[in-house]
């Protein structure tokens, strides 16, 4: 008999992987069916089925599907949203998500369904992006107000608040802020200060309506341009950018002095990205999530340090940098502070 070969690890994860997908077809599909909405309160699956013109028996195990991945309990034949289903995925709720989870979820698709292909023959050619994506980037924008409130403005304002600087802030730029709902949050922990949001002209128009909604047209105000080519404005006493320098990769040093450059004596500036380590393997969910959109030629992940070391070279005369845990996981905080009073340089 022909022994069975000695096996020194397990292969559980290789075969739980395979299910990672089914999860995730389940949450976009209760999201698609707006399926959350009917169990805000325990309910039946008939009711659940009648409501939203669905099999029943297939709406039956649809519905133990979303509880085996925790987004619904089970309880006596009745389903009820989970805590975080409740908090995100409810329709018209104040943090509802489920538009920002299929818009991100997009961003992979094309890799996903051409993998082997991309892998094979490279990526495709790239599009005409200023011209194409204007849409893309107004849809982004849209659903990524509600992101920015579902946690990530008021964790902000918290590390920005905690600065020493900020009881003598006036004014501050949310840099390719998107809707600005980081900004005014940012503005809204301070009694006076006033801020600007930057980006580009099709999404500063969503980032007006935002403003309008939150009542802030007295304290924010938007200007559009591209930052690579634009100018920014300046005296400021606070540049703000969160998870779009990536777009700046092949010319930090350019965007960095520009917004040195923009800052009062004394000014901040405060940076939130990733920070790829092991040669850009780790973390794990920052780095698995920008294998889909690098096969298909926007490698944009920068590396721990890439930031900071910008920072110093184009004169910020110190730089403090930690990684911090947001609610995707570990990001780097790079804070580079501009001298009081100028040298010639």
């Amino acid at each position: 008999m022909k022994e069975l070969p000695e096996i020194n690890t397990s292969f559980g994860d290789l075969y739980r992987t395979l299910h990672e997908p089914i999860r995730t077809k389940l949450l976009l599909t209760g999201i698609e069916l707006g399926i959350f909405n009917q169990l805000s309160e325990p309910n039946e699956f008939e009711a659940v089925s009648k409501a939203i013109d669905t099999h029943p028996e297939n709406t039956r195990r649809f519905l133990d599907g979303l509880a085996v991945c925790d987004l619904v309990t089970k309880k006596n034949g009745r389903y009820q949203n989970t805590g975080i289903a409740q908090e995100f995925l409810v329709k018209g709720s104040p943090a509802y998500l489920g538009d920002f989870l299929e818009y991100a979820y997009q961003w992979s698709v094309p890799a996903l369904e051409n993998m082997t292909a991309l892998v094979r023959d490279g990526p495709p050619p790239a599009p005409e992006i200023d011209a194409a994506s204007e849409d893309v980037w107004v849809a982004g924008a849209r659903v990524t107000a509600n992101y920015q409130r579902a946690g990530m403005g008021q964790f902000v304002a918290k590390i920005i608040s905690g600065l020493p600087e900020f009881p003598t802030l006036k004014r501050m730029l949310d840099l390719g802020g998107g809707p600005g709902v980081i900004g005014m949050a940012i503005v809204g922990a301070h009694p006076d200060m006033k801020g600007v949001v930057f980006d580009q002209p099709a999404v500063v128009r969503v980032a007006e309506s935002v403003i309008r909604e939150q009542e802030m047209e007295d304290r924010m105000t938007v200007l559009g341009g591209n930052y690579m080519q634009d100018p920014i404005g300046e005296g400021y006493d606070l540049v703000w950018a969160s998870a779009t320098l990536n777009f700046a990769k092949q010319d930090m040093d350019l965007v960095v002095k520009k917004i040195y450059d923009a800052l009062n004596p004394g000014g901040v500036f405060v940076s939130l990205s990733d920070g790829l380590t092991h040669e850009g393997t780790k973390p794990r969910d920052m780095a698995l999530g920008m294998v889909s959109t690098a096969l298909m030629g926007l490698d944009m992940g920068l590396n721990q340090g890439f930031i900071a070391e910008s920072m110093l070279r184009c004169g910020f005369q110190s730089v403090r940098s930690q990684t911090v845990d947001v609610i995707m996981g570990p990001w780097e905080l790079d804070i580079g502070r501009k001298a009081q009073i100028q040298e010639d340089r």
